[in-house]
């Protein structure tokens, strides 16, 4: 799992082409490979948005490129320390190791702070609303009304995540003793699913991922202090004096979404599209 994100957003509290002749033009003059390449930048091991070259943002590069009637080049890249690493790294300036920079990086937090720690990108086009959420066992937590539902009960956490530092430091480290740390939050939801816990704090996408509609199953919103129930937006981000394609891709996300497509690519992932 990309712990990257996580270490961010704790710390600042958080079908066609239809372009016309003259904008795909202008495009490669843009900063586009002339060789007609959109490279777009996306993590790895970052289930169920990406993962070995697939998921939602893998899916969701490739409709990009065909909206901007261009082919797709997919650069996976491991998470550095946080995401101003992967912003340097990834879009404006390229890895010391020789990969990078893309035209654009997915799976970016739409937040004022993160802009305002980067000023070398442009932060835009939100596509999904994150968030993190509790999903219990209705079958062990049959009535869960608040955080004190869960003393005595297993829940998972991903290590180095939000809710691992959630659960560990809530209510003065009332539930220490109750986490199981996992190493990913999929391992957690399967074991949730097996019986071995009686609930797991991850993301909501990754719950909708492993449990789908599986009515033994509640998620729920989950309170804590200095993080936003509503969760943050995702973008992506491009260098920020390529102008021509931060239109071109804000343009290409709002078609998406206005016909359904986004929320199409979402479905295929068993994940319910949360827009922002």
């Amino acid at each position: 799992m990309m712990n990257t994100l996580y270490k961010t957003l704790a710390g600042i509290v958080v079908t066609g082409c239809l372009w016309s002749a003259s904008v795909q033009a202008q495009v490669p003059a843009a900063g586009i490979k002339a060789d007609g390449m959109l490279k777009v930048a996306i993590y790895n091991d970052f289930a169920p948005f990406s993962n070995n070259a697939n998921g939602i943002d893998a899916d969701l590069a490739a409709a990009l490129a065909v909206k901007l009637g261009l082919k797709l080049s997919l650069l996976p890249f491991p998470a550095g320390d946080d995401v101003d690493e992967d912003l340097r790294n990834m879009v404006w300036k390229g890895h010391y190791l020789g990969y990078g920079p893309a035209d654009v990086m997915l799976h970016v937090p739409v937040e004022s702070v993160l802009q305002a720690h980067n000023d070398k990108v442009t932060i835009f086009a939100p596509y999904y609303r994150e968030a993190v959420r509790l999903v219990v066992d209705t079958r062990k937590v049959p009535n869960y009304e608040s955080i004190n539902s869960l003393e005595g009960k297993k829940i998972g956490v991903e290590k180095v995540s939000i809710g691992a530092v959630l659960m560990l430091g809530a209510e003065d480290g009332k539930f220490r003793d109750d986490v199981k740390i996992l190493p990913s939050a999929t391992e957690a939801l399967e074991k949730l699913k097996a019986g071995e816990l009686d609930g797991v704090v991850a993301n909501r996408s990754e719950i909708d991922s492993v449990l789908g509609k599986d009515a033994n199953f509640q998620m729920n919103e989950i309170a804590f202090q200095r993080l936003p129930v509503k969760g943050w937006l995702v973008g992506m981000a491009v260098k920020k004096d390529n102008a021509v394609l931060i239109k071109a891709l804000q343009d290409a996300t709002n078609e998406l979404i206005a016909s359904g497509q986004m929320r199409q690519i979402f479905a295929q992932h068993g994940v319910q599209l949360v827009l922002p």
